[in-house]
């Protein structure tokens, strides 16, 4: 069974006890807080290296590791093949900055969008704009309402209700 199969089983278990679900999830926010927090002390740099040498580097256990990988694989620059992903598959983890940091954003990490690291890599201003840019692709907005005996939005000069709002 390829891991990343391994790591959905775990950590999305339908039958494990709720409180070992917690623990889970605990931790593994923990070390993924402190992976992301040495990937943003230099991210120009691509880190590259197996599953397994992935996981030594940043002391995780290998499926904390298959976690990460997945959460991230949507930011990176060139996608990992995650799906057959084995211990000595070669990954890399060549992030965009600002796909990351919307990602972040979009999955409610506030304890990931918020480190300290993201201040050197961009300033206040950026991180706002960034923030409501993701933000805003989220949010329904409603057309103005048009009512029946409002000008035709077709620009035919007629009523709504006399024009396209006819078979409404």
């Amino acid at each position: 069974m390829a891991l990343l199969q391994q790591w959905r089983d775990m950590a999305y278990s339908e039958t494990a006890n709720k409180s070992d679900l917690q623990r889970l999830w605990s931790a593994y926010f923990q070390k993924e807080k402190e992976i992301y927090a040495q990937l943003l002390k230099t991210p120009e740099e691509v880190v590259e290296g197996t599953v397994k040498e992935l996981a030594d580097k940043y002391e995780v256990d290998l499926m904390t590791m298959v976690g990460f990988l997945d959460g991230i694989n949507e930011s990176l620059k060139e996608a990992n093949p995650i799906e057959e992903m084995e211990e000595d598959t070669r990954v890399n983890l060549g992030f965009d900055k600002a796909l990351l940091y919307k990602n972040m954003v979009a999955a409610g990490a506030d304890w990931l969008y918020n480190l300290e690291e993201w201040k050197d890599i961009f300033d206040e201003d950026v991180r706002k704009a960034l923030y409501k840019e993701q933000k805003e692709s989220t949010t329904i907005q409603k057309g103005k309402k048009i009512y029946p005996n409002d000008p035709c939005p077709c620009g035919s000069g007629k009523k709504y209700k006399k024009c396209c709002g006819r078979n409404v």
